[in-house]
């Protein structure tokens, strides 16, 4: 999360609710009365038409919180209900997409990308309508002003590039300007739609719409229910933990045994392994004549390699991420345990359904929610200290240069190479990467790629804004 907003607010605040209702075990019996409650009667809609409507962006919204998405209502007339009984009593919630959007909150963005404002002054050079290459430029009789026809508009930006008095405004839709891949866009009733084909999972489109209507799917309710059912479960807990909270971080691990974990484990503990592997690797690519390597920790950079940068692949490191070990790490301690890794990162959902020793993927608002929703506070909860204490290059995973760092350090008196931080995938960076690729030619020989501008510490699922996270991670990442 980059900044603080009303959506993240209103998405934490919904999922403190129905986590409520679980510990009450009233979640199958109150839950339809929970939009209503949300928004009573007499209160004046945000943002919506109507209380109605209101109420029923709440009921949608509540269903990828269940772990569903829209594509699971069959029946209009199908309470909430029915879908909270369904999944408390599933398994395992195993849906092919990772991300959706909710049709009935996704209803404010404009269709068009350019139009005229009351800047035009009806000049007599006209550029935007001789440049306009469909004709879709006419002008006021009255007023001589310029107008756009839309049924005309390719939206190709050209008269807002010929106009002298900039009275040509763009109007960007939010998701699809943050989409570094192009992997969201309007269908033919004007609602956006993911194609999970292009979609690296960087989270960007779900903080960049303004309305809320981008979710991902959660198994919050699927780690509840198997810690209710007595199963055993380990949290593999994400480096980037030290930007979240203002307590010592085993105040937090404490927090989470009190959730009903088995034992917590660092992920730190694993970017130890991936250190030394990766170390190792450059070496060996760097001896053998390879140009350059990438790191391949974040798992929206594979999934832009993998989708939009093939070439790019050869040169990618083979290590596995600090997730990977940690799980493994994990297994050997607890075999019959299932392993839940905890971070900020969606991406994470797709890099967990690749690997059979990570059963589930909580995000930090997730887990900040949980606690909310069951009570407990870290003024209550027990510390809880690591058995193994990882060192400090291996906490710094959490924020960019963190890796390029950890691989530094190692290697020094070893190894010289020329290091490359690209930190946020933009359009521009993932041109940039390709072209990488393609050429096989780099201005560095180890690049580290994160998919978000401050590293993991800015991911899309964190609960306070990156500025203030950073703050906090460096001055945890002091104390190790």
């Amino acid at each position: 999360m980059a900044i603080k907003n009303n959506v993240m607010i209103v998405r934490q605040k919904l999922l403190t609710k129905l986590i409520e209702l679980w510990k009450e075990d009233q979640l199958v019996a109150k839950i339809d009365r929970l939009p209503l409650e949300l928004s009573p009667r007499n209160a004046q809609p945000k943002g919506r038409c109507c209380i109605h409507k209101e109420r029923a962006v709440w009921k949608y919204k509540s269903l990828p919180l269940l772990g569903y998405d829209m594509t699971d209502e069959t029946d209009e007339l199908t309470p909430l209900s029915d879908y909270a009984r369904r999944a408390l009593e599933r398994d395992r919630n195993l849906k092919e997409n990772i991300m959706c959007v909710i049709d009935e909150a996704c209803s404010s963005c404009v269709r068009i990308n350019y139009d005229i404002s009351n800047l035009c002054r009806g000049c007599v050079a006209r550029a935007c309508a001789l440049n306009c290459p469909k004709n879709a430029i006419d002008f006021n009789k009255e007023t001589g002003q310029a107008r756009i026809d839309h049924s005309l508009c390719v939206s190709c930006g050209i008269c807002h590039n010929s106009c002298p008095y900039h009275a040509i405004v763009y109007i960007p839709v939010p998701c699809e300007e943050a989409c570094p891949v192009q992997a969201i866009s309007k269908d033919e009733h004007g609602v956006e739609h993911i194609d999970e084909s292009k979609c690296i999972y960087c989270g960007k489109c779900l903080n960049s719409c303004p309305f809320g209507a981008i979710f991902e799917i959660s198994q919050v309710f699927d780690v509840l229910q198997s810690i209710r059912r007595g199963e055993k479960l380990v949290a593999i807990v994400a480096p980037s933990i030290l930007s979240q909270y203002k307590v010592p971080v085993e105040q937090f691990y404490g927090a989470v045994k009190a959730i009903g974990f088995t034992d917590v484990i660092e992920v730190a503990q694993g970017a130890m392994d991936t250190i030394s592997h990766e170390s190792e690797e450059l070496a060996e690519k760097l001896a053998e004549g390879q140009p350059f390597m990438t790191t391949s920790c974040c798992p929206s950079y594979i999934e832009m390699a993998e989708k939009h940068a093939p070439d790019l692949k050869k040169y990618i490191s083979s290590t596995g991420s600090p997730m990977y070990y940690a799980a493994r790490i994990a297994r050997r301690k607890h075999p019959d345990a299932k392993v839940v890794f905890i971070g900020p990162c969606i991406a994470k959902r797709k890099e967990a359904r690749r690997d059979e020793c990570v059963d589930y993927v909580m995000t930090f608002e997730e887990i900040h929610s949980v606690l909310s929703g069951l009570g407990i506070e870290f003024s209550e909860a027990q510390t809880y200290e690591m058995a193994f204490t990882s060192i400090r290059t291996a906490h710094g995973f959490g924020q960019n240069g963190g890796v390029m760092a950890a691989v530094q350090a190692h290697v020094a008196g070893k190894l010289q190479f020329a290091g490359l931080q690209v930190a946020n995938l933009t359009k521009k960076n993932v041109n940039l990467l390709k072209a990488y690729g393609k050429t096989g030619k780099a201005p560095a020989q180890f690049i580290e790629v994160m998919a978000c501008e401050g590293g993991c510490i800015s991911g899309p699922c964190t609960h306070i804004a990156y500025d203030q996270g950073k703050i906090q991670f460096n001055r945890e990442l002091a104390k190790r």
